[in-house]
């Protein structure tokens, strides 16, 4: 069996171990690892470490109320290390956390890219600021996109290389605000609330780019791109339920709720690449 291959019946492996905790709620034993169940890491940002869940276990604020716990406690995932750090960039996460993956890492986790723009500087700029400031911070994070696209396409790069058996889920950021219509980018508007939105939406955008990219430059590398915003809708900061806190230490990071809706999107997008494999497979 070619390496390709080899690759692929081990990703098949994973995603049938995933497939049949959701229909019968454990993992079927012929789909188990040796340990009886996938090995797992987490890498990336504060969303990724769990930040706005609470009850936190380390300077990192890594919460048990993240979306790594979630797939860990819920579903019979072994979740041997999450090294995910609260202000980590793409750099952070190349020089401080792949040191966690081995060959035996089954699945990872990568939440990065807002730290990398300077988006706690422009949430500071856009709710203590003045207009002009916001949409100014705004604009200088935004022209940092193509630089962040090259990072991440090079992260992914490195993730696969340090776990080279591994399916690596890369999601993106919710919108943070509520809005009483669909979000439009290409209107021109000094609506703030919609200009944090768009921006974010530029910020996934240029993720799931990179995800492509990087699949394009090595077909061998098994990746895809989680979009969360449809779990987060109707939930954002001006919501009757709110899965985002709108002020205090943990401000514009999710909550316990959306962190379920985080492992939400998760799960069924490794659904999703399962029934494209076995399509591919047929």
């Amino acid at each position: 069996m070619t390496a390709r291959g080899r690759l692929m019946a081990r990703l098949v492996t994973i995603l049938i171990a995933f497939a049949g905790f959701v229909m019968a709620g454990t993992l079927p034993a012929a789909a188990q690892s040796n340990s009886g169940t996938v090995q797992y890491v987490a890498l990336g940002d504060s969303y990724a470490a769990g930040q706005g869940g609470g009850d936190y276990i380390n300077d990192c604020l890594e919460s048990p109320n993240g979306y790594p716990y979630l797939l860990d406690h819920r579903r019979r995932i072994d979740l041997r290390d999450n090294v995910a750090c609260t202000g980590a960039t793409t750099t952070t996460v190349a020089s401080t956390q792949l040191s966690a993956l081995t060959g035996d890492t089954e699945l990872v986790t990568l939440t990065v890219g807002a730290a990398d723009l300077g988006l706690s500087t422009v949430l500071t700029a856009c709710t203590a600021g003045t207009q002009e400031q916001c949409l100014t911070a705004i604009a200088n994070a935004e022209s940092q996109l193509p630089t962040l696209a090259g990072n991440l396409v090079s992260l992914y790069t490195q993730v696969a290389i340090s776990a080279p058996n591994a399916l690596i889920v890369v999601t993106g950021y919710p919108y943070l605000f509520d809005l009483d219509q669909p979000l439009d980018c290409d209107e021109p508007t000094t609506d703030i609330m919609v200009q944090i939105n768009c921006a974010t939406a530029a910020l996934n955008a240029t993720i799931q780019q990179a995800v492509t990219l990087a699949q394009t430059a090595d077909p061998d590398i098994n990746i895809i791109y989680v979009d969360v915003t449809d779990e987060f809708a109707g939930h954002g900061i001006g919501s009757k339920q709110p899965f985002i806190h709108a002020t205090g230490p943990d401000a514009y990071h999710p909550n316990a709720a959306g962190y379920r809706a985080y492992a939400k999107a998760i799960f069924a997008a490794i659904q999703d690449a399962w029934n494209d494999d076995k399509k591919q497979a047929a």
